[in-house]
């Protein structure tokens, strides 16, 4: 009886198992045949809908269904044509083989409705609709409009934070700048990949978050881009030149990205004490602080792809930069009395590089990554700091000093994929350099040097809906300076999880272990007087800062509404913080110190709709509370900070606002107010080729830009106020223009034969 049950269910089960048909395939691009990840694939019969599913990161996808009636799978996805194949009435299982889907733009009529996220092996894919792109003039305005939690796009200083730090940035998977994405076209810009925590292959940098713009793809012919804005009133010039030509498997690009300011009006109102055992001096100044400065970033570029598994890519620049800067104070002093300092600064600096990167891809299971990049580098500072007493006496501090580096970094990486749902990547880098400072003042000519090695593994596991992400390196950092060495050998170790619940809810978590290893400068002993009762060094005894952050985060999307929550919680160890102490001799030094311990609870809340009647609206709220430690002292602060854009398209005009409400920031006895920010812009498109728009910056404040900070030291209290009037009540103009030329986006398009021994299947 035992044996006939036993028999009677394994045929009951195998009788389910053969009643279930599993429909496969793969989605590429009929434009490159490059696999198109996060297409929605679903099934229905007749009006009845039976299952969906997206595809993976090599394209493929895998539908299970019980019906035995002719199937419609419907393929989708943003930016370009859907495409349905017909099924035919059966119980077996099928692989309808390789679907292709046109480029959308080869279709006027097609075009992406509404701003599509699709979540994928721990990152947020972002498919930039077509109206956001319509309403944006540069990349930095497009990534306003996108649902990204903790990232901030700046609209005045062209910048990008994750979290309040810099981002990691790629382009078509190679490693850029700032300056790159700034001279990019929205319209170019296909999918943007991000991740609040930086990959593995990343954490030595030291950044915040990851950002990987893709962009649409190209035939041959050119392209040419140019963008600048300009203030009425005031020396504000930014701009950026992107010239661009693609032959066969090679592709040049040039950009140009020059900023220049010339700022008369900037002041400070500082109140500080210097307070020692047996001395006390209150100082009380009042400075003027022009500034000028430009820079020219130049950049040429070749790509080169012979196949779709290989790139390669060399990369030149060239950053000049000037700067100049003037504290003009009259300064009432309790020991000295009266007095005025006439304070000047210069540096010239000169940075070419060559950068070397290499892609190939072995097999759809084993991909290989190289780069390496050179810099010869030159910096020559010059500090006057010159005070004139009611006596007629008069006291200068010089630092003058030239810096002169060369580097080479190197970096090998390499990703096997076991199967779809489990990959491991594992890479090495290291970073060699040799430095020499020229203290003119005096005969010290310290030589610093510096060996940086860092290993790392990285495994990555998914498991139905959820994705885990495990990884950890070594780093092993020797630094010689002068007569000071320095070994450290630590640990960077980060765990990762993404949990898509449903279609609209998603959660992800994280926790991270960073060291914050000394800088090479910090390490720097060589004391110098910056004023007359304060000395600057650097401090060869820091230690190593252990950082330990702990957060998770919920996100939901519906339609045209996006709504994430972030809560994290962080801890460091041997705080690194700026100290000042008193010395003797009504002399006070000015150095980074280890402090004890260091608080962060973080809350952040982001909101965003989008295309509601040509409306769109992106708020982030924060909410953060510091605690920090010393030997004999303790601080604490929560702050509240925000941020909001608004936009409005109609036609060729687009009317934009930008707000920023600054927080306050704790750090060791330190408190300051971040940046103030607002503009309110319009934009005029009479065709595809101009843009046209004026803005309104930091309107209805004479002060412009604001720093307010605090010291809490018991040594060195301090209260000082700055400003920027020139920004105040800014009016800047802007413009670009683009164009194309040659034969672009015109391949044949591909026609899908899905007949395979008569299995009447048809693409439509």
């Amino acid at each position: 009886m035992k044996r006939l049950t036993t028999l009677l269910l394994l045929i009951s089960v195998s009788i389910i198992c053969m009643q279930a048909r599993t429909i496969q395939g793969m989605v590429l691009s009929s434009n490159d045949s490059t696999a198109v990840a996060g297409a929605n694939c679903k099934l229905t019969t007749g009006d009845k809908f039976l299952t969906a599913s997206s595809t993976g990161e090599n394209g493929r996808f895998a539908l299970e269904t019980d019906a035995k009636d002719a199937l419609n799978l419907d393929v989708s996805m943003p930016g370009y044509a859907s495409s349905q194949i017909i099924i035919e009435q059966g119980g077996k299982s099928l692989d309808v083989g390789i679907i292709y889907l046109d480029d959308a733009k080869m279709l006027d009529e097609v075009t992406v409705s509404s701003t599509q996220v699709v979540h994928s092996k721990g990152r947020t894919i972002i498919y930039p609709s077509a109206f956001d792109v319509k309403s944006s003039s540069t990349a930095i305005s497009l990534f306003q409009k996108l649902p990204l939690p903790g990232l901030e796009a700046n609209p005045i200083m062209r910048s990008i934070s994750v979290d309040g730090g810099s981002p990691t940035i790629l382009i078509n998977g190679v490693p850029s700048s700032m300056d790159d994405v700034n001279a990019l076209q929205p319209k170019d810009i296909e999918k943007i990949e991000y991740s609040r925590f930086t990959p593995a292959r990343y954490a030595d940098r030291g950044g915040k978050g990851f950002i990987n713009v893709i962009l649409k793809k190209r035939d041959d012919g050119g392209q040419a881009y140019l963008w600048g804005r300009s203030a009425v009133t005031t020396a504000f010039v930014d701009a950026s030149l992107r010239a661009s030509y693609h032959q066969g498997p090679s592709q040049f690009t040039l950009t140009y990205t020059p900023s220049w300011r010339n700022y008369q009006d900037v002041y400070d109102n500082t109140t500080e004490s210097y307070i020692g055992n047996d001395f006390r001096v209150n100082l009380e100044s009042h400075d003027r602080n022009p500034f000028y400065y430009h820079s020219h970033n130049v950049r040429l570029k070749y790509d080169y792809s012979p196949s779709l598994k290989t790139l390669f890519s060399a990369t030149f620049s060239v950053s000049p930069f000037f700067d100049k800067r003037r504290s003009i104070a009259n300064t009432m002093d309790s020991e000295l009395g009266d007095y005025s300092n006439d304070n000047t600064s210069k540096s010239d600096a000169l940075t070419p590089s060559l950068d070397l990167f290499l892609r190939h891809d072995f097999n759809d299971a084993n991909s290989l990554e190289a780069q390496v990049v050179g810099s010869l580098s030159s910096s020559d500072y010059r500090r006057d700091n010159k005070y004139f007493f009611a006596d007629g006496s008069e006291d200068i501090y010089s630092m003058n000093v030239d810096n002169r580096r060369r580097s080479l970094i190197s970096e090998i990486s390499y990703i096997h994929n076991f199967n779809n749902s489990l990959q491991l990547s594992a890479g090495y880098q290291n970073t060699v350099s040799h430095s020499t400072n020229t203290y003119l003042s005096s005969d010290y000519k310290p030589v610093l040097t510096e060996n940086n090695n860092y290993i790392y593994a990285r495994l990555g596991y998914s498991i139905g809906k959820v994705y885990l992400s495990l990884s950890t390196g070594a780093k092993l950092f020797w630094i010689k300076n002068d007569a000071n060495k320095r070994n450290f050998i630590r640990n960077i170790s980060k765990a990762y999880f993404m949990w898509n619940v449903s279609k609209n809810w998603s959660i992800d978590g994280a926790f991270q272990y960073t060291p914050g290893i000394p800088s090479l400068s910090s390490l720097t002993d060589y004391q110098q007087q910056v004023s007359p009762y304060l000395i600057s060094n650097g401090n060869p005894d820091l230690k190593v800062s252990n950082y330990y952050l702990f957060q998770i985060s919920p996100s939901y999307q519906y339609k045209k509404f996006s709504a994430s929550l972030i809560m994290s919680y962080s801890t460091v160890d041997n705080f690194v913080m700026s100290d000042v102490r008193y010395i003797g001799n009504r002399l006070f030094l000015s150095q980074s110190i280890n402090a004890r311990k260091n608080w962060n609870t973080f809350a952040y809340l982001n909101l965003k709709i989008s295309d509601i009647a040509g409306f769109g609206a992106n708020l982030s709220l924060n909410l953060v509370h510091y605690e920090t430690m010393g030997d004999d002292w303790s601080h604490h602060l929560t702050s509240f900070d925000a941020s909001l854009t608004l936009w409005w398209n109609k036609g060729p005009f687009t009317v934009s606002y930008w707000r920023r409400i600054p927080g306050k920031y704790l750090s060791g006895n330190n408190v300051g107010k971040g940046e103030n920010g607002d503009a309110l812009q319009l934009e005029y498109r009479p065709n595809k080729h101009w843009t046209i728009g004026a803005s309104w910056m930091y309107m209805f404040d004479k002060k412009g830009t604001r720093y307010p900070a605090w010291n809490y030291s018991a040594v060195n209290p301090m209260t000082r106020e700055r400003y920027i009037e020139n920004n105040g009540n800014m009016i800047v103009l802007s413009v670009s223009y683009s164009a194309d030329f040659g034969s672009i986006f015109r391949t044949a398009r591909r026609n899908l034969n899905n007949s395979d021994n008569g299995s009447s299947l048809l693409k439509m």
